[in-house]
Parts: structure tokens; C-alpha cells; sequence
């Protein structure tokens, strides 16, 4: 599924037109990348939680080389899901 199927589907469970669930879609996900930028948690009940995780400075190699170089801290966006999404994935 995609951010168009997406909307497609709230247009039809809403009523709503598909270009105003295409505009509610794609606030939704910038909402969450903003709050995700500032470093806030994202938390959606029901659903689950986006979280920042930090990945430190790290040994590595080239594919292409093999040789040794180092790569850089970065933050990630992790998300754990709510018990209600993992029952509805394992039955």
C-alpha cells in the first residue's frame, strides 16, 4: 500500500473526496516527520510508536574495495507496534 492507496481507502470509508484524503495523508506524515525531526516521540494508540534511535560511529568496509573506512553516526526512525497490530499479524 501506498500513500495514494491510502487515501483511496479513507475516501471511501469516509466519504470524503480522494484529493481531500490525499491532503489529510500527506499532513499526517509530515506531522510525524517534524515531530521525528525535533526528536520527539510519535506516539499512536492502537497503532504504535516511532522513536529516534541513535547509531553510533562505526567500523566498516568498502564492498567495492574491501578496504577499512568508518561510517558516520546517524539518528534512525524506529517503530515498534502496538499489541493490537502484532495480534492482528499473528492471528
Amino acid at each position: 500500500m501506498n500513500n495514494s492507496d491510502l487515501a483511496d481507502v479513507i475516501a471511501t470509508d469516509t466519504g470524503i473526496t480522494k484529493t481531500d484524503a490525499r491532503k489529510i495523508v500527506d499532513a499526517v506524515f509530515d506531522a510525524i516527520g517534524n515531530a521525528a525531526a525535533k526528536g520527539e516521540e510519535i506516539s499512536l494508540n492502537g497503532f504504535g510508536k516511532f522513536k529516534i534511535k541513535d547509531s553510533p560511529e562505526r567500523e566498516g568496509r568498502n564492498p567495492a574495495t574491501g578496504e577499512t573506512m568508518t561510517i558516520k553516526a546517524s539518528k534512525k526512525l524506529a517503530f515498534a507496534p502496538a499489541k493490537a497490530i502484532k495480534d492482528k499479524l499473528n492471528g
